[in-house]
């Protein structure tokens, strides 16, 4: 009787180990699966990674020449001096001619 019970064990132990097995397969091939996804995904984000960076590349070239191109200083000073004298030279042509119009109205009107 008690090779009956034994046998019972052994192909109950075997058949343990067979849907154990599969489950296994099923969930290693699962496994490799989500490991292939997540291979192509990280190479997407190494390309857009990749991408961002040459763009930040360019946006700090862009931002150096910018800053190149813009005037130093004192010749932003220099010119501001120079646009408040044209501004000046302006107003007093401007009151030149003015005071030219009303003298010569005045002439009129006497």
């Amino acid at each position: 009787m008690w090779w009956l019970v034994w046998a019972v064990l052994v192909l109950a132990t075997l058949m343990g180990a067979f849907f154990l097995g599969r489950e296994l397969w099923r969930k290693g091939r699962a496994l490799v699966a989500e490991l292939d996804h997540a291979a192509q995904v990280l190479g997407e984000l190494a390309d857009a990674t990749g991408r961002l960076a040459e763009e930040a590349r360019a946006a700090e070239h862009a931002a150096l020449a910018a800053a190149e191109a813009l005037p130093s200083r004192e010749s932003a000073r220099a010119q501001w001096a120079a646009n408040r004298e044209r501004i000046e030279e302006r107003k007093d042509a401007r009151r030149a001619r003015d005071e030219e119009t009303r003298r010569r109205w005045r002439a009129l009107s006497r």
